[in-house]
């Protein structure tokens, strides 16, 4: 069954919402989601949006700071447009009813660029100044809701939920001579088990990250790389996937699972230390508790394989209870569940596999290598993180990043012309229906955890090595289950962790040296003279 649309979106976060928004005005808009629409690495975001919202902050102190956690690696260029522009891109948030937090305080209101409002501006990690615009802790989910809101009241978008796009359709795939260009995708209804063709004029990969190739994440169970796979498939450039962003402070409870305890909390006081309560971070950075995030992972990783404990702690006892069931409603409630109060209690934590820093490459269109072909959101590789995000900087590129491809499609882009190229229906051949679903369920573990003893915090060749022999073996007991099956949700996932867990490891082979979020204990310096470029998988290496 083919679908006909101007524009296909794949993903329903803040980047794929945000661009449908802005392209309704020039034609019909399909959104396609895995899961329900509200289920998005967006949703789960807890901290906020850096934006220069004070008179005492600067665009130039932003950009020192996101260029000093991007390790030399992030693009100038795309740094500044994404902090300049960020401010308008969030008035239009603001616009569309979402209520951010405001100070409490009367006093006279200071000169800002969010129309007058003084905002309650949260400071996290790697941040020389207040500049985290929030709703308490559950930020991501207000925007979500309002987002999905506004699409709703739109009739010319139109979300499918339970729609797993499974690849993509380009000119190359088909055998064409031309230009690879994007033409749609082939998309999995779930619900009535059909394969459907979306054909496009534009193509929009906002599909999100990749944190369940690792065994412990914060990050939902959509989290599969699937947008980067696709592409990977697809022959887009892919680039930098060795950064891998790991949030120091995911709570460490037997019940409650992957929940992650925001960087804010170190924002507003809260302090590393170890199980007798004596803080650690000295000894480490001048920031303490406060460094970037892949300095704070590391050391946390260091204490524990010191020390031989299960986990760290963030002890911000010294702050009231009154305080923290305000600033943080959502932690408090979610660690009282589990009984933990953290107006007495330090919180049990350690590192979980967050944010991919890498993805399909992107100029500052959103313009992929493949022609007609965006990726928005933390899918894309934009130049903005460079080798470690600064916290808080995702929900804004993928705001900024969505307004730009708009105006890109709107512009420049030969978006409004009519496809004319003729795709063939999916075509399943003699595949049946998957009759031992264990050994899919056995393989996804093994990429797991592979990946987390292999190719997590710190790395070594050896270990490197040793995963990529076994990722190489993995991929091709997939490829003959994806073969000879019939499609199947598990089956798309396991095939697009092992393309993700293989870019990974040989983007990490790649870097000869230790970089922002990439440490190897055999090359534990930063060689800016050989290695101050992007590391590029093209498909041929893989």
């Amino acid at each position: 069954m083919q679908k006909h649309v101007d524009y296909l979106v794949i993903g329903s976060g803040i980047a794929g919402l945000t661009f449908a928004l802005q392209v309704a005005k020039l034609g019909t808009v399909a959104i396609v989601t895995k899961k329900n629409k509200a289920e998005s690495n967006t949703n789960y975001a807890q901290g906020g949006i850096a934006v220069v919202a004070s008179s005492e902050d600067s665009f130039h102190s932003h950009m020192k700071d996101t260029l000093t956690a991007g390790a030399g690696l992030c693009r100038e260029d795309v740094v500044r447009l994404v902090i300049e522009e960020g401010p308008e891109c969030v008035q239009e948030l603001i616009d569309l009813g979402i209520h951010f937090a405001e100070r409490s305080v009367k006093e006279e209101r200071a000169r800002t660029r969010l129309r007058g409002v003084k905002y309650d501006l949260g400071r996290e990690g790697g941040h020389s100044k207040r500049r985290i615009l929030h709703s308490g802790d559950v930020t991501g989910r207000v925007i979500e809701s309002a987002l999905l809101d506004a699409v709703s009241q739109k009739s010319n978008i139109k979300i499918y939920e339970n729609h797993y796009a499974i690849d993509l359709i380009t000119t190359r795939k088909m055998g064409l001579v031309s230009e690879n260009r994007c033409l749609g995708a082939y998309v999995f209804d779930q619900d009535k088990n059909r394969i459907l063709t979306f054909q496009a004029k534009v193509s929009v990969i906002a599909s999100g990250g990749c944190g369940r190739v690792y065994l412990y994440t914060t990050n939902p169970e959509i989290a599969t790389g699937d947008g980067v796979a696709m592409a990977h498939r697809a022959a887009a450039v892919i680039a930098n996937m060795e950064f891998i962003q790991f949030h120091p402070t995911c709570l460490f409870h037997p019940q409650i699972k992957s929940f992650l305890i925001s960087e804010a909390v170190r924002g507003e006081g809260g302090v590393l230390v170890d199980a007798n309560r004596k803080p650690f971070m000295q000894r480490y950075h001048r920031l303490k508790s406060l460094a970037p995030r892949d300095i704070v992972a590391r050391a946390i990783d260091a204490e524990m394989k010191k020390t031989g404990a299960q986990c760290m702690y963030l002890d911000i006892t010294h702050k009231p209870a009154s305080f923290l069931k305000k600033r943080f409603p959502h932690i408090y409630a979610t660690l009282m569940k589990g009984g933990i109060d953290m107006a007495k209690d330090p919180i049990p934590v350690v590192p979980a596999a967050h944010y991919s820093c890498g993805g399909v490459q992107t100029d500052t269109h959103a313009q992929t290598s493949i022609r007609n072909l965006l990726a928005i959101g933390e899918v894309a590789c934009t130049g903005l993180h460079g080798a470690n995000r600064l916290a808080s900087n995702s929900l804004l590129e993928a705001l900024v990043f969505a307004h730009r491809a708009a105006d890109y499609c709107a512009n420049t882009l030969d978006a409004q012309k009519k496809v004319n190229f003729k795709i063939p229906d999916w075509q399943s051949g003699k595949a049946h229906d998957p009759d031992e679903m264990v050994v899919i369920h056995h393989n996804w573990d093994e990429i797991r955890r592979l990946m987390w003893d292999y190719v997590s915090i710190v790395r070594t060749n050896k270990r490197l090595l040793r995963a990529k022999t076994r990722i190489v073996n993995l991929q091709r007991e997939v490829q003959e289950f994806y073969w000879n099956f019939k499609v199947h949700s598990d089956i798309l996932d396991l095939r697009n962790l092992t393309t993700v867990a293989s870019l990974i490891i040989n983007c990490a082979l790649i870097r000869q040296e230790s970089r922002g979020l990439h440490f190897n204990l055999d090359l534990p310096k930063r060689d800016d003279v050989n290695c101050l470029k992007d590391t590029i998988a093209s498909p041929e290496i893989i």
